[in-house]
């Protein structure tokens, strides 16, 4: 039996062997682990951004109600284990150890017969599924991977609901290079008779979920901009009000500064309406209490943490920060800390950051993996749109001492471009504080 190590060395290893497979051989995979998915209502996910955070808010909704939960989320910031969770709580490393013994023997039985090896992501998904079946979890939320259609998790073929968040341009090399073709990649995850919620914002991909939605001969409710206001922006939450009574008040609460989540809240709301018919518990003050790491997340004082890798979410960073100006002292500078990988469009991503954040000092360095691009090249990069200052640092732990020792207490940093950096500077800050 391995140890816990040794079992996420195994299946770090997948993601170098295994090739992606089709949904009938992860439906094969699923029966090999007992049908996990049985008698569970399943609530799956799809979205360029903000999927992650509406699995988070349903999740804390659901167990706030009473219901057991699993939540099922991709990528993980600093453990592996934060992809599998009951609850408040993310799988142990002994049960992690267990479960994964279990698929990996039923991935064994599969090889034996030809099947092939589920890939790192099916082999993830099929421990969350075992684990929640094995807890006997009455509610399960799934995030899908990439795209939808093709994802491992649309192997489920009977959701209670599907929601689909936020789309724009990203994965273009696999999902598609338009809004609309990216737009049915997402809508593959809708079935026959499930109701979808979905956020209406864009029109284009709005009109190929309303198509879809149309020919499953399943229910669309859109959920528009008009759905809420943002009434109040503090230096450390907001407030926003909503066109329909959901609770005890239509004012609502989140602790994070980030203009972008009342959208995701009003989703996770609409959905928590069809899932529970008659609340018991105080929906709003649930929500006061709720937050994603990664998303405008203050990890250290005046030092943030964003998960922005794509143009929409940097986009909508930048009118988070925005929002943020009143709040920050009239002598106080804006630091950005930057990193990507080189399949993202970052060179566009860099221009709109120096047109729309006023940074007065912009670090950048590499995420530790292949992926990375070199620092020195989003220096040049960042040398062409701005006359602030640009600092090299070869690491993300570099550049993680010289933010905190050159940031004085009225400054502000902020650092996104990449969920590797996030995560990275995850450990570092909270290695730090413990010191």
């Amino acid at each position: 039996m391995m140890n816990y190590e040794e079992a996420v060395n195994y299946i770090d290893r997948l993601q170098m062997f295994a090739k992606k497979h089709s949904l009938d051989h992860t439906r094969v995979f699923l029966s090999y682990l007992g049908m996990p998915q049985r008698e569970k209502k399943i609530i799956h996910v799809a979205g360029t951004n903000g999927k992650g955070s509406v699995c988070r808010y349903l999740q804390a909704l659901l167990t706030g109600e009473g219901k057991k939960t699993g939540l099922f989320t991709s990528p993980h910031l600093v453990t592996i284990r934060e992809r599998i969770r009951i609850g408040e709580e993310m799988i142990s490393e002994e049960q992690f150890v267990r479960i994964f013994e279990e698929v990996r023997k039923a991935a064994g039985e599969m090889e034996k017969e030809g099947l092939g090896h589920p890939t790192y992501f099916e082999f993830l998904f099929g421990m969350a599924m075992k684990f929640f079946d094995e807890e006997e979890a009455e509610y399960i939320i799934l995030e899908t991977g990439l795209g939808g259609r093709l994802d491992a998790t649309n192997s489920i073929e009977h959701p209670d609901l599907t929601v689909i968040t936020s789309i724009g341009m990203d994965h273009t090399e696999i999902l598609g290079d338009t809004i609309e073709k990216i737009a049915a990649e997402k809508a593959g995850i809708i079935k026959p008779g499930v109701p979808l919620i979905c956020d209406a914002t864009d029109e284009k991909a709005l009109g190929v979920l309303k198509k879809t939605a149309e020919n499953a001969g399943a229910e669309c409710r859109e959920i528009s901009e008009n759905a809420f206001k943002i009434m109040k922006i503090t230096g450390k939450d907001l407030e926003f009000s909503t066109s329909n009574r959901y609770d005890d008040t239509a004012m609502w609460k989140l602790p994070t500064t980030a203009s972008y989540q009342p959208m995701n809240a009003v989703l996770a709301l609409e959905a928590m309406k069809r899932l529970v018919k008659e609340p018991t518990a105080s929906w709003r003050k649930i929500l006061e209490t709720t937050s994603w790491k990664g998303r405008m997340e203050e990890a250290l004082p005046g030092i943030v943490l964003d998960g922005a890798h794509n143009m929409p979410a940097v986009r909508a960073l930048a009118k988070s920060i925005r929002m943020q100006e009143k709040f920050r002292s009239p002598d106080g500078k804006l630091i950005v800390l930057f990193s990507a990988v080189k399949e993202k469009d970052y060179h566009e991503m860099i221009r709109f950051v120096c047109r729309e954040i006023p940074a007065d000092l912009i670090v950048v360095t590499k995420i530790p993996d292949e992926r990375g691009v070199n620092p020195g090249e989003l220096q040049k990069d960042f040398a062409q749109w701005t006359d602030s200052r640009v600092v090299v640092k070869d690491t993300v732990k570099e550049a993680c001492s010289y933010v905190t020792a050159c940031k004085r207490e009225q400054d502000q940093v902020y650092c996104f471009g990449s969920l590797y950096l996030v995560g990275e500077m995850e450990t570092l800050l909270r290695e730090a504080a413990r010191c």
